[in-house]
Protein backbone atom coordinates (compact mmCIF):
# COMPACT_ATOMS: atom_id res chain seq x y z
CA UNK A 1 0.00 0.00 0.00
CA UNK A 2 1.20 3.22 -0.91
CA UNK A 3 2.06 5.55 2.41
CA UNK A 4 0.10 8.68 0.91
CA UNK A 5 -3.70 9.73 0.99
CA UNK A 6 -3.29 10.42 -2.94
CA UNK A 7 -1.19 9.86 -5.55
CA UNK A 8 -0.88 12.18 -8.26
CA UNK A 9 -2.44 11.03 -11.83
CA UNK A 10 0.78 11.04 -14.46
CA UNK A 11 -1.33 11.99 -17.48
CA UNK A 12 -3.34 14.50 -15.56
CA UNK A 13 -2.37 17.27 -12.78
CA UNK A 14 -5.81 18.23 -11.53
CA UNK A 15 -6.35 14.66 -11.28
CA UNK A 16 -5.59 12.30 -7.89
CA UNK A 17 -6.15 9.05 -7.22
CA UNK A 18 -7.50 7.83 -3.98
CA UNK A 19 -5.76 5.13 -1.86
CA UNK A 20 -7.29 3.35 1.49
CA UNK A 21 -5.90 5.60 3.28
CA UNK A 22 -8.94 7.88 2.44
CA UNK A 23 -11.49 5.56 3.46
CA UNK A 24 -14.12 6.30 6.42
CA UNK A 25 -14.88 4.64 8.95
CA UNK A 26 -18.15 3.39 8.14
CA UNK A 27 -18.09 2.26 4.46
CA UNK A 28 -15.59 0.64 2.56
CA UNK A 29 -16.63 2.59 -0.40
CA UNK A 30 -16.19 5.97 0.97
CA UNK A 31 -13.75 8.81 2.07
CA UNK A 32 -13.88 10.64 5.91
CA UNK A 33 -13.66 14.21 4.33
CA UNK A 34 -10.16 15.01 6.65
CA UNK A 35 -8.04 13.92 3.03
CA UNK A 36 -10.24 15.80 0.93
CA UNK A 37 -10.33 18.59 2.59
CA UNK A 38 -6.50 18.52 3.04
CA UNK A 39 -6.60 18.01 -1.06
CA UNK A 40 -8.75 21.12 -1.64
CA UNK A 41 -6.43 22.81 0.30
CA UNK A 42 -3.33 21.22 -1.26
CA UNK A 43 -4.68 22.85 -4.57
CA UNK A 44 -5.74 26.11 -3.04
CA UNK A 45 -2.20 26.81 -1.95
CA UNK A 46 -0.74 26.11 -5.54
CA UNK A 47 -3.32 28.62 -6.92
CA UNK A 48 -1.39 30.88 -8.46
CA UNK A 49 0.47 31.84 -4.88
CA UNK A 50 2.11 34.75 -4.25
CA UNK A 51 4.89 35.58 -1.68
CA UNK A 52 4.14 36.91 0.99
CA UNK A 53 0.60 36.01 1.27
CA UNK A 54 -1.18 33.25 3.53
CA UNK A 55 -4.41 31.34 3.34
CA UNK A 56 -6.53 32.88 6.33
CA UNK A 57 -9.79 31.11 6.15
CA UNK A 58 -11.16 27.73 4.04
CA UNK A 59 -14.65 26.64 4.24
CA UNK A 60 -15.29 23.90 2.46
CA UNK A 61 -19.62 23.01 1.56
CA UNK A 62 -19.74 18.91 1.56
CA UNK A 63 -22.05 18.19 -1.31
CA UNK A 64 -22.02 14.03 -1.26
CA UNK A 65 -20.50 10.95 -0.28
CA UNK A 66 -17.13 11.21 -1.87
CA UNK A 67 -16.32 7.85 -2.97
CA UNK A 68 -13.30 5.74 -2.62
CA UNK A 69 -12.24 6.63 -6.44
CA UNK A 70 -10.13 9.20 -8.63
CA UNK A 71 -10.81 12.58 -8.01
CA UNK A 72 -10.17 16.37 -10.02
CA UNK A 73 -9.30 19.07 -7.70
CA UNK A 74 -8.61 22.11 -9.36
CA UNK A 75 -8.67 25.96 -7.90
CA UNK A 76 -8.83 29.40 -9.33
CA UNK A 77 -8.56 32.99 -8.05
CA UNK A 78 -12.10 34.44 -8.34
CA UNK A 79 -11.76 37.94 -6.74
CA UNK A 80 -8.03 38.92 -6.72
CA UNK A 81 -6.82 41.81 -5.01
CA UNK A 82 -3.75 43.40 -3.82
CA UNK A 83 -3.94 42.66 -0.39
CA UNK A 84 -6.50 39.80 0.47
CA UNK A 85 -8.26 37.60 -3.23
CA UNK A 86 -10.75 34.77 -2.56
CA UNK A 87 -9.56 31.28 -4.19
CA UNK A 88 -12.54 28.60 -4.97
CA UNK A 89 -11.80 24.79 -5.17
CA UNK A 90 -13.42 22.37 -6.53
CA UNK A 91 -13.12 18.26 -5.90
CA UNK A 92 -15.35 16.46 -8.03
CA UNK A 93 -15.36 12.67 -9.83
CA UNK A 94 -16.59 10.94 -12.94
CA UNK A 95 -20.31 11.75 -11.42
CA UNK A 96 -19.96 15.67 -10.89
CA UNK A 97 -18.87 17.97 -7.96
CA UNK A 98 -18.72 16.64 -4.71
CA UNK A 99 -17.09 19.06 -2.02
CA UNK A 100 -16.67 22.90 -2.94
CA UNK A 101 -14.06 25.42 -1.07
CA UNK A 102 -13.58 28.96 -0.43
CA UNK A 103 -10.40 30.27 0.36
CA UNK A 104 -9.32 33.68 1.67
CA UNK A 105 -5.60 34.59 1.27
CA UNK A 106 -4.26 37.62 2.80
CA UNK A 107 -1.09 39.58 2.27
CA UNK A 108 1.05 39.72 5.42
CA UNK A 109 2.20 42.68 7.29
CA UNK A 110 5.69 43.64 6.08
CA UNK A 111 6.68 45.48 8.79
CA UNK A 112 4.97 43.43 11.58
CA UNK A 113 1.69 45.31 13.18
CA UNK A 114 2.62 46.85 16.68
CA UNK A 115 -0.12 44.75 18.18
CA UNK A 116 -0.41 45.26 21.85
CA UNK A 117 0.64 41.62 23.43
CA UNK A 118 -2.63 41.97 25.53
CA UNK A 119 -4.45 41.43 22.69
CA UNK A 120 -2.55 38.62 20.81
CA UNK A 121 -4.19 35.20 21.71
CA UNK A 122 -2.29 33.49 23.88
CA UNK A 123 -2.10 29.88 26.15
CA UNK A 124 -1.20 26.90 25.47
CA UNK A 125 -2.55 23.06 26.31
CA UNK A 126 -1.05 19.94 27.31
CA UNK A 127 1.00 18.47 24.78
CA UNK A 128 0.50 15.50 22.81
CA UNK A 129 3.08 13.59 24.93
CA UNK A 130 0.32 14.20 27.94
CA UNK A 131 -2.14 12.43 26.02
CA UNK A 132 -3.37 8.44 25.69
CA UNK A 133 -2.83 7.22 22.14
CA UNK A 134 -6.74 5.93 20.97
CA UNK A 135 -7.98 3.93 17.36
CA UNK A 136 -10.96 4.99 16.29
CA UNK A 137 -14.06 2.62 16.79
CA UNK A 138 -14.42 1.39 13.27
CA UNK A 139 -14.79 -2.24 11.08
CA UNK A 140 -12.67 -0.93 8.67
CA UNK A 141 -9.09 -2.59 8.66
CA UNK A 142 -7.62 0.17 6.59
CA UNK A 143 -8.48 3.84 6.45
CA UNK A 144 -8.22 7.50 7.73
CA UNK A 145 -8.34 6.32 11.32
CA UNK A 146 -5.40 4.35 10.62
CA UNK A 147 -3.49 6.94 8.91
CA UNK A 148 -3.45 9.14 11.69
CA UNK A 149 -2.48 9.57 15.33
CA UNK A 150 -5.34 10.36 17.76
CA UNK A 151 -3.90 10.96 21.11
CA UNK A 152 -6.47 12.12 23.77
CA UNK A 153 -5.73 14.50 26.76
CA UNK A 154 -9.19 14.44 27.80
CA UNK A 155 -12.40 12.56 26.84
CA UNK A 156 -12.17 9.85 24.80
CA UNK A 157 -14.08 8.19 21.82
CA UNK A 158 -16.21 5.63 24.03
CA UNK A 159 -16.87 9.21 26.75
CA UNK A 160 -19.36 11.17 25.83
CA UNK A 161 -18.60 15.06 25.77
CA UNK A 162 -16.20 18.12 24.96
CA UNK A 163 -12.67 16.52 24.33
CA UNK A 164 -8.85 18.06 24.00
CA UNK A 165 -7.04 15.53 21.13
CA UNK A 166 -4.08 15.85 19.40
CA UNK A 167 -3.70 14.36 15.85
CA UNK A 168 -1.38 14.10 13.85
CA UNK A 169 -1.41 12.91 10.09
CA UNK A 170 1.50 9.83 9.17
CA UNK A 171 1.21 10.37 5.12
CA UNK A 172 1.64 12.98 2.94
CA UNK A 173 -1.52 14.20 1.34
CA UNK A 174 -0.25 13.62 -1.95
CA UNK A 175 2.89 11.02 -2.44
CA UNK A 176 6.21 13.00 -3.19
CA UNK A 177 5.22 16.67 -1.08
CA UNK A 178 5.55 17.49 2.31
CA UNK A 179 2.06 18.26 4.08
CA UNK A 180 1.94 21.64 4.86
CA UNK A 181 0.27 23.24 7.79
CA UNK A 182 -3.11 23.89 6.28
CA UNK A 183 -2.83 20.50 4.98
CA UNK A 184 -2.17 18.79 8.22
CA UNK A 185 -4.71 21.55 10.04
CA UNK A 186 -8.07 20.75 7.40
CA UNK A 187 -7.19 16.76 7.62
CA UNK A 188 -7.53 17.16 11.96
CA UNK A 189 -10.18 19.96 11.84
CA UNK A 190 -12.76 17.57 10.48
CA UNK A 191 -12.59 15.35 13.17
CA UNK A 192 -14.22 17.66 15.85
CA UNK A 193 -17.56 15.97 15.64
CA UNK A 194 -16.02 12.68 16.56
CA UNK A 195 -13.75 13.00 19.16
CA UNK A 196 -16.61 15.02 21.15
CA UNK A 197 -19.05 12.87 19.80
CA UNK A 198 -22.40 13.13 22.64
CA UNK A 199 -24.73 10.71 21.14
CA UNK A 200 -24.02 6.92 20.76
CA UNK A 201 -22.48 6.18 17.39
CA UNK A 202 -24.32 3.12 17.37
CA UNK A 203 -27.94 4.75 17.40
CA UNK A 204 -26.92 8.24 15.61
CA UNK A 205 -25.68 9.30 12.79
CA UNK A 206 -24.19 13.22 13.15
CA UNK A 207 -22.64 13.96 9.80
CA UNK A 208 -21.27 17.00 9.11
CA UNK A 209 -22.63 19.30 6.15
CA UNK A 210 -19.18 20.99 6.34
CA UNK A 211 -16.04 22.62 7.73
CA UNK A 212 -15.11 25.89 8.28
CA UNK A 213 -11.18 26.73 9.09
CA UNK A 214 -9.70 30.08 10.27
CA UNK A 215 -6.16 30.43 11.05
CA UNK A 216 -4.74 33.68 12.81
CA UNK A 217 -1.31 31.86 11.99
CA UNK A 218 0.17 28.75 10.45
CA UNK A 219 0.93 26.26 12.77
CA UNK A 220 4.34 24.77 13.71
CA UNK A 221 5.47 20.79 13.81
CA UNK A 222 3.04 18.14 13.30
CA UNK A 223 0.47 17.72 15.78
CA UNK A 224 -2.76 20.08 15.55
CA UNK A 225 -4.66 19.97 18.55
CA UNK A 226 -8.20 20.03 18.66
CA UNK A 227 -10.21 21.99 22.23
CA UNK A 228 -13.61 20.33 20.61
CA UNK A 229 -17.26 20.33 22.14
CA UNK A 230 -20.43 19.33 20.04
CA UNK A 231 -23.49 21.02 20.72
CA UNK A 232 -26.91 18.58 19.82
CA UNK A 233 -30.14 20.13 19.42
CA UNK A 234 -33.35 17.84 19.45
CA UNK A 235 -34.55 19.16 16.57
CA UNK A 236 -32.11 17.47 14.62
CA UNK A 237 -29.06 20.26 13.79
CA UNK A 238 -25.91 20.35 15.58
CA UNK A 239 -22.49 22.25 15.69
CA UNK A 240 -19.02 21.11 16.24
CA UNK A 241 -16.79 23.87 17.15
CA UNK A 242 -13.16 23.52 18.00
CA UNK A 243 -10.26 25.77 19.55
CA UNK A 244 -7.26 25.39 17.12
CA UNK A 245 -3.72 24.94 19.17
CA UNK A 246 0.12 23.33 18.60
CA UNK A 247 2.48 22.83 21.22
CA UNK A 248 2.94 26.54 21.08
CA UNK A 249 -0.12 27.60 21.20
CA UNK A 250 -3.33 28.54 19.81
CA UNK A 251 -4.18 28.68 16.18
CA UNK A 252 -7.51 29.63 15.02
CA UNK A 253 -10.56 27.45 15.32
CA UNK A 254 -13.09 25.41 13.28
CA UNK A 255 -16.73 24.61 13.04
CA UNK A 256 -18.75 21.68 11.54
CA UNK A 257 -22.90 22.13 11.33
CA UNK A 258 -24.20 18.68 12.06
CA UNK A 259 -27.27 16.62 10.64
CA UNK A 260 -28.59 14.68 13.05
CA UNK A 261 -30.40 11.63 12.87
CA UNK A 262 -31.73 7.77 14.31
CA UNK A 263 -29.98 5.45 12.38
Amino acid sequence: MTDAFYLPDPERSDRFLSTEHTRGPWSPDAQHAGPPSALLGHVIERCEPRPGFQIGRVAVEILGPVPLAPVTAVARVVRPGRSVELIEATLSTDRGPVMRANAWRFKRADPELPIPAHSIPTGIRPGPEQGISARFPSDQPVGFHTAIEYRFVTGSFIEPGPALCWIRIKHPIVAGTEPSPLERTLAAADSGNGVSSVLDWSRYLFINTDLTVTMHRQPEGEWVCLDAVTHPQPYGIGLAESALYDEKGPLGRSTQTLFLSAR
